[in-house]
């Protein structure tokens, strides 16, 4: 479940990393997906703006896609790229039944 206070923090996030490189990734149906490198242009309240590098092309991503992990993104920090909300960790915690 996605809180107010989760895109919110995003948001400020986002908005603190305006005009950084990035590299977003996400699906396009079918097996097919994609990678670009961008570059954070503006952060409203619900979206914000990239720009693709390889095509100068405006496109705009809601903060929601990027909580549930629809669209990745990965931000320049000067030396590599980083994800900007970290990998989940898979609980392997087994349940034993009883009788």
């Amino acid at each position: 479940m996605i809180y107010q206070n989760d895109i919110t923090s995003l948001e400020s996030d986002i908005k603190g990393k305006i005009g950084q490189k990035i590299i977003v990734k996400g699906s396009l149906g079918r097996c097919k997906s994609f990678e670009k490198e961008a570059t954070i242009e503006k952060a409203y309240t619900n979206i914000f703006i990239v720009k693709y590098e390889e095509n100068k092309r405006s496109v705009s991503y809601q903060y929601k896609d990027v909580l549930t992990r629809t669209v990745e993104v990965d931000v320049f920090d000067g030396q590599g790229y980083s994800p900007l909300i970290p990998p989940e960790i898979k609980s392997t915690k087994k349940v034993r039944a009883t009788l």
